[in-house]
C-alpha cells in the first residue's frame, strides 16, 4: 500500500466514523429520543385520536437532505409537527376506527435491541438464537390455535403478505400451473379482506375463477351455498382448489363456520385457508374458544400480533400445516449462500417466506410476551370483548340500528329513525365526530348499506372511551336531526 493511499483512507476513517456516536455523544443523542418518545406517552390520552389538518408545505416537506448533519433537536420538532400531530393516532385509546393494536412499550424496546444488534434472522447459519427465538414464537402461535406440533410458518410484516404466503403454497401444493389458472377456482364471501384478492392476483391467479360464496343475515359464509358451489364446478370439469374463511372479518367481525368448511374441504379435498389476522388472539379468551371451532384444521392461517397482542405495527404471522408445501414453493440456492447450507436443527425463514433480507421480527413479540406473561393479553382482548358488547347493547337503547351482536370487538350501528336519507345522515354524523378529532370511528358499506364501525382492540381503550363515545354519538345525532327539522 501506498503512503498516498495510506493517507486517504485514514482521512476518510476520520469522516466514516461521524456514523458511530460514542461516549456522550451516544448518551446525549440516545436520551433526547427516548426523552420524547417518553413525553409522547405520558400525554398521548389528551392528544386527539384523528386531526384533519396537514399541510404539505410543512417543516418536513421543506427540509433537504444537506452534506452536514442537522441537530436532534431540530428533527424531533420536525418529527413532532409534521409526523405524530397530523391523521389518525393509533397509539391512542380514542381510536376505534380500524382494527389498531396500540403498540405496547416492550414492542419498542424489542425492535431497539433488535436494531441495535442487528441480528440477521433470515437463515440459521447466520444467527442461530433468533431463528430459534421466531420459530417458538411461531410454534406457541401454532399450539395456541390448535395446529399439529410439526406445524410451522413465517413471521411477516403483516396480514398481506402472511396471506400471499399462504396463497402461494394452495396454488403449488395443488398443482394450479399457469395452463390450469383459468380452470382453477376459489372460495370466498365479500367479507373477505381486500388483501386475499390483491394476494390472489399477485400470486398470478387473476384468471381463476372467484366465486362469492352467500352470507347468512350475520355475514357468515353460507356452507351450503359453498358445497353447491363446488359440486357445480366438478361437473364442469374445473379445478376447485382454495376455500378462504375469516376468523374476524374486519367489517364487522365475524366468525365463519370454521368446522363445517373445514369437513367440506376435506371431503372435496381442498386447501383450506383462515385468515384469522384480526381475531385469531381471541381464541387465547376461554369463553370464546367455541367461536373458533375447526381453525385447527385449516391448512393454512393468518394472523397478526400487531392487531390482537397489541404490538406496533409490522407483525403479522402465517402458519402452514404442511412445512414442506411452504419450503417447496419459498425455497431458494444461491452460489454465495452455500455456507448456510448444511445440517441444521432450525427451518430458516428466509427457506419459508418470499424475504431474503428481513427485520428481526421475534425480539418484538417474544420480549413482551416473556416480561409481562400471558394472563395479562388474556384479560386485555376479554375486556375488549366485552366493551364491544356493552356499546351494542347501550347505543342501541339510543334508538340506533345495529348488525349483529359482537363476536369480538367489532359492532356496526347507524341511525334510521326518522331520516328520510339514512346513507346520507349517517356520512353527516360520521363527519361531525371525525372533525371533532377526540375519538376517531370509521365507516364501512355493505350492499349499499352505509354504516357506522366501532373496532375496539387499542390496549388503552377502556370503558370511559366508549361513555365517552356515547354521548358524542347522541349529541351529534341530535344536533343533525334539529338541523333537518328545520
Amino acid at each position: 500500500m501506498t503512503k498516498e493511499l495510506r493517507e486517504k483512507i485514514i482521512a476518510l476513517e476520520t469522516e466514516s466514523k461521524k456514523l458511530e456516536p460514542k461516549g456522550s455523544s451516544l448518551d446525549e443523542l440516545t436520551s433526547k429520543i427516548i426523552r420524547y418518545g417518553h413525553d409522547y406517552l405520558n400525554n398521548v390520552d389528551s392528544i386527539k385520536a384523528y386531526n384533519k389538518e396537514f399541510k404539505t408545505d410543512n417543516s418536513l416537506a421543506s427540509t433537504d437532505f444537506s452534506e452536514e448533519g442537522r441537530p436532534i433537536d431540530d428533527l424531533l420538532n420536525i418529527v413532532e409537527e409534521s409526523v405524530d400531530t397530523p391523521g389518525i393516532n393509533p397509539a391512542s385509546g380514542n381510536h376505534l376506527g380500524y382494527i389498531p393494536g396500540g403498540g405496547i412499550y416492550p414492542t419498542a424496546l424489542g425492535d431497539y435491541l433488535a436494531a441495535v444488534t442487528n441480528k440477521y434472522s433470515g437463515v440459521f447459519y447466520a444467527s442461530p438464537g433468533a431463528v430459534q427465538m421466531e420459530n417458538i414464537v411461531i410454534r406457541w402461535i401454532a399450539g395456541l390455535l390448535g395446529f399439529p406440533e410439526d406445524s410451522l410458518g413465517n413471521l411477516t410484516s403483516g396480514g398481506s403478505i402472511a396471506n400471499l404466503v399462504a396463497i402461494v403454497t394452495a396454488r403449488d401444493s395443488k398443482g394450479i400451473s399457469s395452463q390450469l389458472v383459468m380452470d382453477s377456482c376459489i372460495y370466498l364471501t365479500h367479507q373477505a379482506h381486500h388483501s386475499v384478492q390483491k394476494a390472489i392476483r399477485i400470486a398470478g391467479l387473476s384468471d381463476a375463477n372467484l366465486r362469492y360464496i352467500d352470507t347468512d343475515d350475520h355475514f357468515h359464509m353460507d356452507t351450503e351455498h359453498l358445497e353447491k358451489e363446488i359440486e357445480k364446478d366438478l361437473l364442469k370439469n374445473r379445478k376447485p382448489f382454495l376455500v378462504i374463511a375469516s376468523a374476524g372479518t374486519t367489517d364487522t367481525g365475524v366468525i365463519d363456520p370454521l368446522d363445517e368448511i373445514a369437513r367440506i374441504c376435506q371431503a372435496y379435498g381442498l386447501w383450506f385457508h383462515v385468515d384469522a389476522a384480526y381475531g385469531g388472539f381471541f381464541a387465547l379468551v376461554n369463553e370464546l374458544k367455541d367461536k373458533m371451532k375447526g381453525i385447527n384444521k385449516a391448512d393454512s392461517l393468518t394472523i397478526d400480533p400487531h392487531k390482537g397482542l397489541f404490538l406496533a405495527y409490522g407483525l403479522g404471522a402465517v402458519i402452514v400445516r404442511d412445512v414442506e408445501a411452504l419450503r417447496r414453493s419459498h425455497y431458494y440456492e444461491a452460489n454465495y449462500m452455500q455456507d448456510a447450507i448444511g445440517d441444521i436443527e432450525e427451518p430458516s425463514p428466509a427457506d419459508l417466506s418470499p424475504e431474503l433480507t428481513k427485520h428481526f421480527r421475534g425480539m418484538r413479540i417474544w420480549l413482551p410476551l416473556q416480561l409481562f406473561g400471558i394472563s395479562p393479553f388474556r384479560h386485555a382482548l376479554k375486556e375488549k370483548h366485552l366493551l364491544a358488547v356493552n356499546f351494542y347493547h347501550e347505543i342501541s337503547k339510543l334508538g340506533f340500528e345495529t348488525g349483529p351482536e359482537p363476536e369480538l370487538s367489532v359492532c356496526i350501528y347507524r341511525y334510521t329513525k326518522g331520516v328520510s336519507e339514512p346513507n346520507d345522515f349517517n356520512e353527516k354524523l360520521i363527519k361531525r365526530i371525525q372533525d371533532h378529532g377526540e375519538i376517531f370511528i370509521s365507516s364501512t358499506t355493505i350492499d349499499g348499506v352505509f354504516w357506522l364501525r366501532l373496532a375496539v382492540l387499542v390496549f388503552r381503550t377502556h370503558l370511559e372511551t366508549i361513555d365517552r363515545l356515547l354521548v358524542l354519538l347522541k349529541e351529534n345525532r341530535d344536533e343533525l336531526l334539529k338541523l333537518e327539522e328545520g
